[in-house]
């Protein structure tokens, strides 16, 4: 093996020692070789390896090493003598003599060489092995380098087997075709490709074995059975070659065409063809050459016997002349001619053709062959020796080439014949046959001669006049027969076949390897394969890896400068090879640079330097023409000049755009932190047998920007007859559900036989654009019948807006019937992502250099980086861009950037003006008729750009109110002259000015506005427009001033508040779009509105005026419930405000707060409620029918570990731990039946198929039988030796089965209660059973690791799977019966065949017990749940892992699928539900609500609800399918606050959380005004700078950030500490901050420079508080050391260290800076002395630990709060406790005092905050509108008002106002953040209307108060009195007087219509409805 090392490596990378044993070992192996050819070879390779090391020894003096060679030379000698060639030894005897040796004694004995110290070892390790083991021989390669996919021959032991580097060709491939499928009959033919191929297949016999897969199989049977179609194909083929023969030019192309049809033609046809091209070369004036090459190839693939002998000659003939006369003609026209010529030869060899003429054939071709050796292009001379060579073997009786065959064994007669069964080649006899024709034609010198030339060095070569043509032209034979040329025909036919394992053998062992001319075709043929791009990879890069083998290794491949040169020559024309290996060449040729001696560089620069040759490598076009001969044939209408067309327009309008490639995620819910490229996965999903991409994405995200690039991306790449991409806009498309395809292309001036053509013959890729803007809610696949039958073949790219889709969107994406509808094969989808920062640098890059705006990239980056805001606006496509082109008109990149303020709505102000003023510029430099420029020049005086704002307003409006916002308008003269478009798109001067000047765009007769948000900009505008506003401020104000500017100029506030409410309401209008249309589900309209609100106070009080006039008259609900919408969304919140009687109808309020509301009378109908704070709002006799909120009622119970759903939904079935069954109504929550006869706990239940009966198991080992409807237990199944585990209905619900611990299966019947069988078999208990689909099979798991399968009918066991290795908990059959899925405690699921018991998979990952498995819908995928806290997602037919559900944090109990199975629910014991996508793995809601383990789920039959069972005693009901709100679901924090800081400087308050931000709140607002981002783990501390324009944050990620607070930048990373970062503090004077961190630290830093002044060592334990004294020269510092230490700021000095025998907790210095109190876990609060250290007092009086201390303002009193849920006051003089004050009933967390220092508030983990007297002990306030423990407080004293700031573990901040009036407090709700949580305790719901029975059970259970109207009831009584006052109008009374009965009749139908709308019970419904229809006939 060390042998074969050697000999196996590059002999470049060997020693000159090795390199010479390597001599050695070829001479010793030259002595034992039987045949002497061999031996000859292996004396070759011996003086190869000599010169080798004589090249190096030629510059040493190591005497020991010339000896040597000295010394092998001799050897050499001696053994050729052997051999008779007494010459050659005299030649080595002479070098031995050069290198020191003796003169040969010629009496001498012979003696074997001197073994080399390697061969001594490797001789060694030989005799010391085990004999008994077979020994390859020391030149047989171990059989572990053998990659070939195919079993080698025997190789003969004697022989050197030569190999390659394992990258190099490691295995065969399949030759490049291009795949067709057979047509049908009678119908068109793609390509003539495809009818070659079915020619083809008709001509082969069809075998058992054969390879033919079996579409085509069948086919070919089908067809030859088929004389009709078999003709027809034939016709086909004999009419192209006619249409070929009429054709009057003939290119490259149709040349091309005919030769593919050639080899399966017909003789006849065959031979016509031929002639054709023969008499287009014979008549021809110039030679034309695509006619030649097409010649050649019809020669090289003429099969046996399609041409005669004479055929040949005739053709060799013409050929032959026209060589001669084309002497004087181009290089290229010969080169041409002699590769015909060769291929002519080649076949008559292959023919055995002989007799050829000598005077007229022979010698004269022989003679210009031989005269071509002096052209001085080197390819003619390469091409015309192998042209002689080919020639020399005409005459013989056998040819080389046949010689060599046969003595492989096999004998084939033509070219084709050959690479058809090359595979059957005896390479080993092939080999061997080239060695006997080679000792046949040359003599033995020729065998083993050295080459001379060994570079002699290039430089000389050069000076003598030598160069690369000159040494080509020596190694060239024109004399004599020669191997080479039979081994180049061989490569060729392997090459051809794929077959490089052989092709890398051949070359390597044949025995003419050294031959120049070998090499020079060897490396021909490599260049060729590396630049055809139609084979893979992986074999071009192999082809260019030998190439660089054959440079370097001049031991094994000599030292031939030609080839050397040639090879350059080949990779320098690679490199410029389109499509190819480029960077893989280039590496190549860095690669041949740096290596090599000196001569070598040479040579490399030389051949660098002269570049590479411009002939071009014999690659084969398969390009066909269009339209083709075929087409022609079959009347075809052209396509692809059209679609040519098509391309080039789409490429140019993509030229020089800005675009940078968008990144995704998988889907909606999915985190942006997991991206990936967009185009990389849409490539995926094109290469996939999905059928449809949704991409989802933000208003202005970049999809319509996407979709263009990826067209032109697709028709980059098109290629004739390929898939065809399609970019349709369908908002432009009319019905798009129909004939979408065909609109598109008649749009795209297709005709109809075009389209026709097209639907039948190509395949598409659609980009449908806009799915949203056409307001589609079809399935656009299936309404067009994509991929049916004659129909359209296509792949679906669509995209649409996130915010448009509702819960069941999928449905309208998904292909095939919804009920077989697979989520996971057909439908892929993908969410873009915002930009990162890197896409925003590369964005402007791009556009500085495309648009050269008037800021420069720099000017771009500073204004990102001040501007606050700025940054996430960029973040969407669309906004960057307008941010790059109006910036420099909003702000000066010289001025004070930190205070400017951008906005959403001010971009788009900004763009618009900017666009009118750049269109009048733009009319006023165009040349104008005269009307025009009057139109022109009137609106410029009026003011040109709000005219054209107003344009765009009236525009917008006009589009949502005529076509429901459908953004494009189709404008026809003739058919809308009359129209309401007629203002906007008609000839009118004015008009069309005004329309030119719009951001608008058109494309024929349609019009739309550049982007689809500038519409709704447009609205948004319309509805409030700040500028007209101003205008008509300034307009009456200067009205004002005019009659009293005193009055103006004196007003105080109050007056400018109601000047201000008065003209809001001026502005409130009926014609408003807020009026007549509800925008609610248009969230980018009302982002436009909140940002409006937000900026301008006017618009806010207009909202407000709209909500006021709804309290008076219901015309003005609509735009009320539009208002109250905007105002909730922007964060307005409405506590304590007085809404009595408001009229809002289907207005969004979730997320809003309404602390205290007054909502009584109010209309709330069809409102949503979701996650709204309503705590003490009164509803009192509020319209609330269909009101949404979002969450269903919860029942309380005992510990619920069973929940199951009937059948039919109405009703659920809950087991409990207390033995009972409770069965409830689902549609009121109301108990129908408790079933408590079990009296052990229950262990299963299931409903029977039609939902009248419940069978329950239970460990009292009994069955029973219940009846659903009377809640009777109709029978008891006994006879049980243990629990029964599990109990299982059959699916015709007339058998149970049951699961039991004593080890058996048992069958019963449910009508009688009998045991019909018992099944034996388990040997452990049984745990689970269930039944197949069809019920004939029943599975049963068991602790005895078996699954069992018993057959029903038989009674029989069919098998037993084995293979699990612990218990298995759960079995269950696939929906199709045919497989079953076993989950294990062994941490795996198996997948079983149902029918042989085979495991067809074993689907391992999870970690811990897999506790349920369930299939999908489809039984395409398959869930699995385990207690390694992940659910996986499995392909049931590969096994393999599609996703894994992770963001559970404990065991997860079980896992179902809803019924359309794009969505599964899981259950876990960390007390959630979570719902996944299927096809993303993303969870998609988390429920939460429980406060135990979830032990039980289930999904109603619809799948719209779930139904959850906890170990905290309820049964929750969720409604997994309702719609997620437009908006983020939280305002706040995501996730736990842990501190709270203010600053009255800004009016901030600033918050930081486990979600890793920092937040600055408006202390008055409430808003969020930055979001501080960057940590990368919890932000544990926050602290303002003293003068407040700075906050530092300490994380957990180990770091302190410095931000500013204006900006929101980032100004320092302080990075020093090693572990979490618990606390931060600035110093009084602001200069400096303090850290305390986990790693037993303080550390000091410079808050200016960021760096660290000083780091505090001492702690022993992680520090996780420190402070500054309030003179800043002391910092305190607490650690879990049970230790509290002073420091000296100044030194950094230790002053005292003060101990404790219990932990401290917290600790606070007084503000006079004397003092210290520090809490223990010890119950006691303690007093130090800052200045001395000492003790001062010891506080006791806490009965557990003391968690939160605080001083007062003077210092005379500290306030603590402990573990016990108390707070006491203690005098600090006294030194004695002055009130114990309780109340809390859980430990208090956090204490301070008002600014006063008269009030205390306190915070606990019971989830209140209390306000305490400390002068008189009481409490004055309780505060407990918490649904989380409150984690931090402040006190706040801002403008002269109290302030509490409260911050919570669920994320939510709050502040409270605190008014004190004497002894009373009153505390009310100022502002809180939100999240997804309902709150409603204390809500008044007295006599609330059209409130459903859930709705009432969920707010009574939440905390409701009242009871609501039962409107019933109040409607019988209604209808009662109508329907007297009814029966009166019928018949009035003729004596009495009555009113207008159509008066009474308007009024009675009015009030029974708003009853209508209230009623939800049907009888009632119904009931009403005939009165309506009574009353109307009655009028």
């Amino acid at each position: 093996m060390v042998l074969w090392s050697i000999i196996s490596s590059p002999r470049a990378s060997l020693s000159l020692q090795q390199v010479l044993d390597l001599a050695n070992v070829y001479l010793e192996n030259a002595r034992k070789a039987v045949d002497p050819n061999i031996a000859l070879v292996l004396c070759h390779d011996t003086e190869v390896s000599l010169s080798q090391v004589k090249k190096a020894a030629k510059h040493t003096n190591d005497t020991n090493m010339r000896e040597d060679i000295a010394s092998i030379y001799i050897d050499l000698g001696d053994f050729l003598e052997t051999q008779g060639r007494k010459n050659e030894a005299q030649a080595f005897y002479k070098k031995s003599i050069k290198w020191g040796g003796r003169t040969p004694d010629p009496n001498r004995p012979r003696s074997p060489s001197r073994p080399a110290s390697l061969a001594h070892s490797i001789k060694s390790a030989v005799q010391s092995a085990d004999l008994s083991v077979d020994k390859p021989s020391p030149l047989t390669p171990p059989p572990a380098l053998d990659q070939s996919p195919h079993k080698q021959p025997p190789v003969n032991a004697n022989a050197i087997h030569v190999t390659m580097a394992k990258h190099i060709f490691p295995r065969n491939v399949r030759p490049p075709i291009i795949p067709f499928h057979p047509p049908e009959p009678d119908t068109r033919l793609s390509d003539t490709r495809q009818l070659a191929y079915c020619l083809g297949l008709l001509q082969t016999d069809i075998e058992p074995n054969d390879v033919l897969d079996p579409i085509a199989r069948n086919w070919v049977l089908n067809t030859k059975n088929e004389s009709d179609e078999r003709e027809r194909l034939k016709t086909l083929a004999t009419d192209v070659i006619r249409t070929f023969k009429r054709d009057e030019f003939k290119d490259a192309k149709s040349v091309t065409e005919v030769v593919f049809l050639a080899s399966v033609l017909e003789r006849d046809d065959f031979r016509y063809l031929v002639k054709e091209f023969y008499s287009g070369i014979d008549q021809s004036g110039l030679l034309d050459v695509h006619q030649l090459e097409g010649l050649a190839r019809l020669i090289q693939g003429a099969r046996s016997g399609d041409l005669d002998s004479d055929d040949l000659v005739q053709v060799l003939k013409l050929l032959s002349t026209r060589l001669r006369d084309t002497h004087e003609q181009s290089t290229n026209h010969l080169y041409q001619l002699t590769v015909a010529v060769s291929h002519v030869l080649d076949a008559m060899a292959d023919a055995s053709v002989a007799g050829l003429n000598r005077e007229t054939i022979h010698e004269p071709l022989s003679a210009y062959l031989d005269g071509l050796k002096k052209s001085p292009d080197p390819y003619l001379v390469y091409q015309a020796a192998y042209a002689y060579q080919a020639l020399l073997c005409i005459p013989d009786d056998e040819s080389l080439w046949q010689a060599t065959l046969r003595r492989s064994g096999k004998v084939f007669q033509g070219v084709s014949g050959l690479v058809s069964a090359v595979k059957g080649l005896d390479l080993n006899g092939f080999i061997e046959g080239l060695g006997k024709i080679q000792e046949g034609l040359a003599g033995a010198s020729e065998v083993v001669q050295v080459v001379k030339t060994a570079y002699k060095g290039v430089v000389a070569l050069g000076e003598s006049g030598q160069g690369f043509l000159e040494c080509l032209q020596e190694g060239l034979s024109f004399s004599q027969k020669c191997a080479w040329y039979t081994a180049r025909r061989g490569a060729d036919a392997l090459i051809r076949d794929g077959s490089f394992i052989e092709f890398r053998r051949l070359v390597c062992e044949a025995p003419c390897r050294s031959d120049v001319a070998f090499q020079w075709g060897v490396c021909q043929q490599l260049g060729e394969i590396a630049a055809n791009s139609e084979w893979n990879g992986e074999t071009r890069r192999s082809a260019i890896a030998f190439l660089g083998e054959i440079y370097q290794d001049d031991v094994m491949w000599g030292y031939h400068t030609n080839v050397k040169q040639w090879i350059l020559s080949i990779l320098m024309q690679l490199t410029l090879a389109p499509g190819g290996e480029t960077q893989f060449v280039e590496t190549q040729l860095q690669e041949l640079r740096k290596n090599g001696d000196t001569e070598k560089q040479e040579l490399y620069r030389m051949c660098h330097e002269s570049g590479p040759g411009s002939h071009p490598f014999k690659v084969v076009s398969s390009e066909i023409g269009s339209p083709s001969l075929l087409d022609r044939v079959q009347e075809r209408p052209d396509v692809e000049g059209s679609l040519r067309q098509m391309r080039r327009q789409r490429l140019k309008e993509r030229e020089k755009v800005v675009y940078i490639p968008p990144q995704a995620k998988a889907g909606l819910q999915a985190s942006d932190d997991v991206r990936f490229p967009l185009l990389e996965k849409v490539d995926e999903f094109l290469a996939s047998d999905q059928q449809v991409f949704l991409l989802l994405g933000d208003s202005g995200a970049g999809k319509s920007t996407f979709n263009k690039e990826f067209e032109c991306h697709l028709w980059r790449a098109y290629k004739k007859g390929g898939t065809i991409p399609l970019h349709i806009n369908l908002p432009a498309i009319d019905k798009p559900e129909q004939d979408m395809i065909p609109k598109h292309l008649r749009r795209c001036e297709f005709t109809e036989p075009q389209i026709r053509e097209l639907k039948l013959h190509h395949n598409f890729i659609l980009i449908c654009d806009g799915y949203d803007e056409s307001q589609q809610t079809n399935n656009l696949y299936t309404s067009n019948r994509l991929n049916q039958p004659g129909e359209w073949n296509a792949k679906m790219v669509i995209s649409c807006r996130s915010e448009y889709l509702g819960v069941d969107y999928r449905d309208r994406f998904q292909p095939g019937d919804r009920n077989e509808r697979s989520e996971t094969t057909f439908l892929q989808e993908a969410a873009i992502t915002p930009f990162s920062m890197d896409q925003v640098q590369n964005y402007i890059t791009q556009y500085v250099a495309v648009h050269r705006p008037l800021w420069g990239a720099g000017e771009y980056e500073k204004a990102l980086d001040l501007i606050p805001s700025l940054k996430e606006l960029v973040k969407n496509p669309f906004l960057m861009s307008l941010s790059l082109e109006v910036l420099p008109r909003m702000v000066d990149p010289g001025q004070d950037l930190s205070g400017t303020r951008i906005t959403r709505m001010a971009l788009y102000d900004q763009f618009i003006e900017h666009w009118m003023e750049r269109g009048k510029k733009r009319l006023g430099e165009r040349k104008l008729s005269a009307q025009a420029r009057a139109a022109f020049e009137s609106l410029s005086d009026e003011g040109f750009t709000r005219n054209g704002i107003d344009y765009l307003k009236r525009l917008s409006v006009a589009i949502y109110k005529e076509q429901g916002g459908q953004p494009i308008v189709t404008y026809s003269r003739y058919r809308d002259e009359k129209s309401w478009k007629a203002p906007f798109f008609s000839r009118e001067e004015e008009t069309q000015i005004l329309r030119e000047a719009c951001p608008l765009i058109r494309n024929g007769n349609q019009h739309r506005f550049i982007h689809r948000s500038l519409l709704e900009y447009g609205v948004a505008l319309a509805i409030f427009d700040p500028h007209e506003w101003k205008t008509k401020t300034t307009s009456e104000a200067t009205s004002g001033r005019r009659k009293s500017v005193g009055s103006v100029m004196s007003s105080d506030e109050q007056d400018v508040v109601e000047e201000d409410s008065a003209m809001a309401k001026m502005g409130l209008n009926l014609n408003s779009p807020l009026a007549w249309r509800r925008f609610k589900n248009a969230p980018s309209v009302l982002q436009f509105l909140e940002e409006r609100m937000q900026q301008e106070s006017l618009f806010k009080q207009q909202l407000f005026g709209y909500i006021e006039e709804s309290k008076k008259d219901k015309k003005w609900r609509t735009a009320a419930a539009n208002a109250m919408t905007v105002l909730v969304r922007a964060g307005e919140q409405f506590n304590s405000a007085d809404l009595r009687g408001i009229q809002i109808p289907h207005a969004d309020l979730s997320q809003g707060v309404f602390d205290s509301v007054q909502l009584q009378g109010a209309d709330l109908r069809y409102v949503d409620f979701r996650g709204a704070w309503l705590r003490r709002a009164n509803l009192s006799k509020a319209q609330m029918t269909d009101a949404l909120f979002g969450e269903l009622p919860l029942k309380q119970e005992s510990k619920v570990i069973l929940c199951v759903y009937s059948p039919d939904g109405k009703t659920v079935a809950v087991g409990l731990d207390n033995h009972k069954i409770c069965v409830y109504s689902t549609s009121d929550w109301e108990t129908l039946w408790t079933l408590e006869e079990h009296s052990s706990f229950l262990t299963g239940i299931i409903y029977s198929p039609d939902g009248n009966r419940i069978a329950s198991s239970s460990a009292d080992w009994t069955v029973r039988i219940w009846n659903i409807l009377t809640g009777v237990c109709l029978h008891v199944l006994n006879g049980f030796g243990g629990w029964v585990y599990h109990v299982a209905y059959s699916p015709q619900g007339d058998q149970l089965a049951s699961a039991c611990g004593d080890k058996r299966v048992k069958l019963w019947d449910v009508e009688s209660g009998e045991c019909r069988h018992i099944w034996i078999g388990h040997t452990d208990l049984v745990l689970r059973v269930t039944y197949s689909p069809k019920g004939d099979q029943i599975a049963s798991c068991s602790n005895d690791l078996t699954v069992r399968l018993w057959s029903v009918e038989t009674k029989e066991c069919l098998h037993v799977l084995r293979g699990h290795d612990r218990s298995i908990q759960s079995v269950v059959y696939s929906p199709q019966g045919d497989q079953l899925a076993s989950a294990s405690m062994d941490t795996t699921v198996r997948l079983w065949n149902a029918s042989t018991g085979e495991c067809r998979h074993i689907l391992s990952g999870h970690t811990s017990y897999v506790v349920s498995v369930m299939y999908s819908p489809n039984g395409k995928q398959l869930a699995s749940a385990s207690w390694d806290y992940t659910a996986r997602l499995w392909d049931a037919d590969t096994g393999m892992c599609l996703h894994v559900l992770q963001e559970h944090t404990r065991e997860v109990q079980k896992i179902v699928y809803l019924p359309h199975g794009g969505m599964v629910v899981s259950a876990s014991h960390d007390n959630t539900v979570r719902a996944w996508d299927t096809a993303t793995g993303v969870c998609i809601r988390t429920l939460t609500g429980h406060s135990g383990e979830v032990r039980d789920v289930d999904l109603s039959p619809h799948g719209d609800k779930v139904a959850s069972g906890s170990k905290d005693g309820t049964v929750r009901l969720w409604d997994v399918r309702a719609e997620s709100p437009t908006r983020p679901i939280s305002s706040g924090h995501a996730q736990s606050v842990y501190q709270v800081k203010c600053s009255l400087r800004g009016g901030l308050v600033a918050t930081c959380s486990r979600d890793k931000t920092v937040r600055l709140w408006d202390i008055q607002t409430g808003f969020c005004q930055q979001t501080l981002r960057g940590h990368t783990d919890t932000v544990k501390c926050v602290d303002f700078s003293p003068q407040g324009g700075q906050i530092a944050s300490g994380s957990f990620d180990r770091t302190v950030r410095l931000w500013s607070v204006d900006t929101g930048a980032c100004t320092h990373i302080l990075a020093g500490h090693v572990y979490w970062v618990w606390n931060v503090a600035y110093a009084p004077h602001g200069d400096q901050l303090a850290s305390a961190s986990e790693d037993k630290t303080v550390k000091l830093w410079d808050v200016t420079s960021g760096e660290c002044r000083r780091t505090l060592s001492g702690h022993t334990y992680l520090v996780h508080g420190v402070m500054y004294s309030p003179s800043g020269k002391q910092i305190v510092s607490r650690s879990h050391d049970n230790t509290v230490r002073i420091w000296d700021v100044e030194t950094g000095e230790c002053n005292y260290t003060l101990r404790s025998y219990a932990r401290f907790n917290k600790f606070e210095c007084s503000r006079q800076g004397n003092q210290v109190a520090a809490t223990n876990d010890d119950a006691t609060v303690r007093i130090w002395d800052i200045g001395t250290g000492e003790c001062r007092h010891v506080f006791i009086g806490h009965k557990g630990g003391v968690w939160s201390v605080a001083y007062s303002p003077k210092g005379d009193q500290i306030a603590s709060g402990g573990y016990d849920g108390s707070v006491r006051i203690w005098d600090t003089a006294a030194m004695t406790c002055l009130w114990t004050l309780s109340g809390h009933t859980k430990y208090v967390n956090r204490i301070v005092y008002s600014y006063r220092g008269d009030l205390v508030v306190s915070a606990s983990n019971d989830k209140s905050v209390r306000v305490w007297d400390v002068t008189s002990g009481q409490c004055r306030a309780v505060i407990q509108d918490f649904q989380a423990e409150v984690s931090d407080i402040a006190w706040i004293e801002f403008h002269g008002l109290n302030y509490i700031v409260a911050a919570c573990d669920d994320g939510v901040v709050g502040m409270w106002q605190v008014l004190m009036d004497g002894d009373h407090c009153d505390v009310s709700l100022r502002w809180k953040t939100t999240n997804d949580k309902l709150d409603t305790r204390d809500v008044t719901i007295q006599d609330v209307l059209g409130l459903s029975q859930l709705n009432r059970k969920l707010l009574k259970q939440r905390g409701a108060v009242g009871e609501p109207a039962d409107l019933l009831r109040e409607a019988t009584k209604k209808v009662a009195t109508m329907v007297s006052v009814v029966s009166k109008l019928k018949v009035p009374s003729l004596s009495t007087t009555v009113e207008d009965p159509a008066l009474k009749v308007c009024g009675l139908l009015r009030q029974l219509e708003e009853l209508l709308e209230q009623i939800k019970d049907p009888v009632m419904r119904d009931l009403v409805a005939v009165l309506v229809k009574n009353i109307d006939k009655c009028e």
